[in-house]
């Protein structure tokens, strides 16, 4: 909860420092905006550890090759650099590119997650009775 209330303040900060910025140094405005952005991710990336946790003990529960965790783990981490990258691409006036980079994203997450559905369609064929 502590670290909701840091995000949500710089975020708060680094959007009314825009506001300020904007008008005299559009520029330095985005850059603004870029920091921020990134300095918000730091503390997100200090929850990793509990989603990690669990992500463990579901595996091991669910019986799901270890090799997949991985591969969970990277689309889960491309959805959210993409999404990263699109919101950055329209807040610069590029809206164009942030859409063809949310495409390219979410195409190569369905490539990714053929594998985890194949192995959960195997799981599920085995458990049904014959």
């Amino acid at each position: 909860m502590d670290n909701l209330f840091k995000i949500l303040s710089i975020a708060l900060i680094t959007c009314i420092t825009c506001l300020i910025v904007k008008p005299i140094r559009p520029d330095f405005a985005i850059l603004v905006s870029i920091v921020g952005g990134i300095i918000v991710l730091f503390y997100v990336i200090t929850s990793f550890s509990t989603i990690f946790d669990v992500f463990n003990n579901i595996f091991k529960i669910s019986g799901v090759k270890t090799s997949l965790y991985s591969v969970i783990l990277k689309i889960i981490g491309i959805g959210y650099l993409t999404e990263f990258t699109a919101s950055i691409c329209n807040d610069t006036g590029n809206s164009s590119l942030g859409d063809k980079v949310l495409l390219g994203g979410k195409i190569i997450i369905l490539v990714m997650a053929l594998p985890v559905v194949s192995s959960i369609l195997n799981i599920v064929m085995e458990l049904l009775p014959q």
